[in-house]
């Protein structure tokens, strides 16, 4: 991940209110989750907390250290849940291959600035039939300030994350465009306006009004493009 990049626990407290955004990825992941999962950038453990039911152990990655302390608290209770203030590279390096049956990263892949050698460490520490999950940004006509400020060193295309997984000895089960609706609000409001924080009551409405109804598109057909990517891989 980059250096030096602290994440505001303002702008998480307002993703934190995406209910229906963040059920609707833990509901596209859920059929390939089980057994030892572990999460890189764990955040204040949002995303976490709808992993948790359905895996044995959870290893939870964050490696920023205004974040921790609430990860840690929000978890203490769970003796199956491990929190490890570290970055993936020093965390991937004191894991034995095979170690995980899910690897969880979402919105992270993106801050890694070589994302082949974390995609490389990754297929290492899945058992064979693991799976690997990822939810990256994608498009890169919307990479924007907002972007820059977060780590970002790129926004995906569909054929530049299905490959880049792929060479690392993955087998892709699925990779599609996710948030077809959400391209337009991005590119207004970051990419054309520059706007470098999460306005709490438009997010709120989008998640109210906006999300169902792309996702019930989505239902009926994988839509061409999307403001993100999903992506599921096994480690055959």
């Amino acid at each position: 991940m980059s250096e030096g990049v602290s994440y505001d626990g303002a702008d998480l407290e307002a993703l934190a209110t995406l209910r229906r955004y963040r059920q609707w990825i833990l509901d596209e992941f859920r059929p390939f989750l089980g057994g030892r999962a572990v999460e890189f950038g764990a955040g204040i453990g949002n995303i976490a907390e709808g992993l948790r039911p359905h895996v044995e152990s959870l290893d939870l990655v964050e490696p920023s250290a205004n974040l921790i302390g609430r990860l840690t608290d929000r978890f203490a209770a769970d003796p199956a849940v491990a929190v490890h203030n570290v970055m993936l590279e020093a965390f991937s390096a004191g894991v034995a291959d095979g170690a995980y049956d899910s690897a969880v990263l979402v919105n992270v892949l993106e801050h890694i600035e070589d994302d082949r050698a974390a995609l490389a460490d990754l297929h290492r520490m899945l058992a064979p039939g693991g799976h690997l999950l990822l939810f990256v940004p994608a498009l890169k006509f919307l990479f924007s300030d907002m972007d820059r400020l977060v780590g970002h060193f790129r926004r995906y295309t569909k054929p530049e994350l299905a490959g880049r997984v792929a060479e690392a000895g993955f087998q892709i089960r699925v990779c599609q465009y996710f948030d077809l609706l959400g391209i337009a609000p991005w590119y207004l409001m970051n990419t054309l306006l520059g706007a470098t924080a999460f306005d709490p009551k438009l997010a709120g409405l989008y998640d109210a009004v906006g999300v169902p109804v792309t996702r019930f598109i989505e239902g009926l057909a994988p839509p061409p493009v999307g403001k993100s990517l999903i992506l599921v891989a096994r480690r055959d």
